[in-house]
């Protein structure tokens, strides 16, 4: 799963308040798909640079991944490392092309666990239900220092 840190749950975040607002999800577009959206946080590319990128080789982001080389220059294999670099890892962005983490997923309540992979509104819940779940991970390692009156008087 991937790393539960500021980046990663910050780009889940931004992708969930922007696919709510915007009319332009598209399942088929590299750069608007349930990774683009998110890929779109992390890299800071367009949608339409991140589509250019991944028409250089051929396959959805499934296959690219599988096909994923970090050294071979490919402009799409960047974004892929700038994704993996933020702390996703390569299976994390699978499922989430398909909405289809077990994990992710038992995060949702009962009756809402069969999400369609190309409906905006399954992608919002999908990525509400992970970010949700990554801020559990994240807030459980955070200590907080015990305030004391003493502590306090400095």
């Amino acid at each position: 799963m991937a790393q539960a840190n500021e980046q990663v749950i910050g780009a889940l975040r931004l992708a969930i308040a922007q696919l709510q607002k915007s009319n332009s999800y598209q399942w088929g577009h590299m750069g608007s798909c349930n990774c683009g959206y998110v890929a779109q946080h992390v890299t800071r590319l367009t949608p339409a640079e991140i589509h250019r990128r991944a028409l250089l080789r051929h396959g959805d982001w499934t296959e690219q991944l599988n096909d994923y080389c970090p050294t071979s220059g490919l402009p799409f294999d960047d974004v892929i490392s700038e994704m993996l670099t933020a702390g996703f890892e390569r299976t994390d962005l699978q499922h989430l092309e398909r909405l289809s983490d077990p994990s992710v997923l038992n995060h949702l309540s009962e009756g809402k666990r069969h999400l369609r992979h190309n409906v905006r509104e399954d992608v919002v819940q999908y990525l509400s239900a992970w970010a949700a779940l990554l801020e559990e991970e994240f807030s459980g390692r955070v200590t907080l220092p015990e305030l004391t009156p003493e502590a306090l008087a400095v």
